[in-house]
């Protein structure tokens, strides 16, 4: 993880609906005064350790509250290693670990996430303020797990590292909790969980956990109670201009296949802005100050691909499927391999396994979720 100096800019402020005398910018993030926050009554989080409950050091410096509503949940590995002592210490120790990790090493005013779930299933509080924010279920605290998405994503660490194992039952079984609660709370579903990476580049959080997450997001949808007829067909990463991942450079792949002159660099640049701004609008779309891939941009810009597919989509394609853990070399061509590793994310996603790029399989390769995902298995 790193600082993000981005801007968010007067417009961005406009279009949240807030006046610049009520907030302040911090980094890139809108702010309030904490003052500004409401109580509300909320929900029993007792089996949340507070940062009193395990002494976290105070902040460096004084923490801020969003201007901006959350809108969806990241997940994460803490690359940690994968001990075998499950107890309550060593959760209250890991938490110390991370918070030290953080002030120290990467000079942050306190620990990045907002929360952290042990191997052993403890779940604790990371960034101050955290569990008072999600009581009231009103607005988060700025965080730094993920720049861009710091003021508007709820950031959970989970204890370990998962390129290649998965996490123990103890813990998916109190992330599948904590997202429950983070969901009633703050008003979001199921299909708002995403990965690290779909927002920034990274191998945060680890391709064997990253395969599970269609799993997670149907017992999350089920523990809700939500129908399907709440999920949306499907549900797009909002890349905007604040982010860089795996996604950016295949928006950028396929901008440059529809003509635009932008580098493929996974940086969300000025070209990138400008070319998906013109793309909205020659597409009838309202566009986007912030240059958002909402889901208009999305389905028309991705094109569908068969077998004989060749080109700069095919390319976006084999690229983002080798960053998430596939044995595909990115040559252009839909060879074998692709189709091998389509048709595996078609499986996990309840899509038909024809291998073929439709739009919902467009969509879960760049790392959303569609509709087929929560049906009953």
């Amino acid at each position: 993880m790193h600082v993000d100096h981005s801007e968010v800019d007067r417009r961005t402020l406009l279009r949240a609906g807030l006046g610049a005398a009520t907030v302040a910018v911090v980094g890139s993030e809108l702010a309030f005064p904490t003052s500004a926050q409401a109580a509300a009554p909320g929900a029993d989080l007792d089996w949340i350790i507070s940062c009193d409950e395990w002494d976290a050091r105070p902040p460096k410096d004084p923490l801020s509250v969003s201007a901006i509503a959350t809108n969806k949940i990241i997940v994460h590995h803490m690359a940690f290693p994968n001990v075998t002592d499950y107890s309550r210490e060593q959760a209250v120790k890991l938490a110390h670990d991370c918070q030290d990790l953080h002030m120290d090493g990467n000079g942050w005013s306190d620990t990045g996430q907002h929360f952290t779930v042990s191997r052993g299933g403890y779940v604790l509080e990371g960034r101050r303020g955290s569990l008072e924010r999600l009581e009231a279920g009103d607005r988060q605290m700025i965080s730094a797990h993920c720049p861009g998405e710091n003021g508007r994503a709820i950031g959970i660490e989970n204890e370990g590292t998962y390129v290649t194992e998965t996490p123990p039952k103890a813990l998916t079984d109190s992330l599948v909790k904590l997202c429950v609660a983070i969901c009633r709370q703050y008003g979001l579903h199921a299909h708002d969980i995403f990965g690290h990476w779909d927002f920034r580049t990274t191998e945060c959080p680890g391709a064997a956990f990253y395969r599970q997450f269609p799993e997670l997001r149907r017992r999350v949808h089920a523990a809700l109670g939500t129908t399907l007829g709440d999920v949306p067909a499907r549900r797009w990463p909002d890349l905007w201009r604040f982010v860089n991942s795996p996604s950016v450079r295949v928006v950028q792949h396929l901008l440059a296949f529809r003509g635009y002159a932008v580098t493929v660099s996974g940086t969300f640049d000025a070209a990138t802005v400008a070319a998906v701004q013109d793309w909205q609008a020659r597409n009838g779309i309202a566009v986007d100050v912030d240059a958002t891939l909402t889901t208009p941009t999305w389905e028309t810009l991705v094109p569908e691909l068969n077998q004989h597919a060749t080109g700069a989509p095919v390319t976006a394609v084999q690229e983002i499927l080798a960053t998430k853990g596939y044995a595909v070399t990115v040559t252009g061509a839909y060879d074998h391999a692709t189709r091998a590793a389509v048709q595996d994310l078609q499986a996990l996603h309840g899509l038909p396994r024809n291998g073929k790029l439709s739009t919902s399989t467009w969509c879960t390769v760049v790392g959303g979720s569609v509709r087929e995902s929560f049906r009953r298995r």
